[in-house]
């Protein structure tokens, strides 16, 4: 097998097998820059526990099969919110119930208000 492959094509890669497994509403969000641990964090949504645990194991196969060694994964025991750690790319699969309860997008995507001196 080649090299392990960078964080585009890790990305690239990630979000292939998401459309191939009708994975639902995903979004990336570019932390290069704004991060120590990671370049790209994805959000993404199955119809069910059923779902999410099948998109999950897709990535974590692909990723394997591209020559990352061993992704860092959790969740698969319930699928209501599965965590898979590449390393440059951290995706989470979510039911759309404990997506939009976490709700990971606003938590990254927001701009800090400047600081107020009392």
């Amino acid at each position: 097998m080649s090299a392990r492959p960078d964080a585009d094509q890790t990305l690239q890669l990630i979000l292939s097998r998401l459309d191939d497994m009708k994975a639902e509403e995903t979004v990336t969000i570019d932390l290069r820059g704004k991060s120590a641990f990671s370049d790209y964090l994805v959000v993404t949504s199955g119809r069910s526990n059923r779902h999410v645990g099948s998109v999950a194991e897709n990535v974590v196969k692909g990723l394997k099969e591209a020559g990352v060694v061993s992704p860092h994964v959790e969740g698969l025991t319930n699928c209501d919110w599965v965590l898979i750690d590449s390393g440059d790319v951290i995706v989470h699969v979510f039911r759309p119930e404990v997506r939009e309860f976490y709700n990971l997008e606003r938590l990254w995507t927001q701009v800090p208000a400047a600081a107020k001196t009392l």
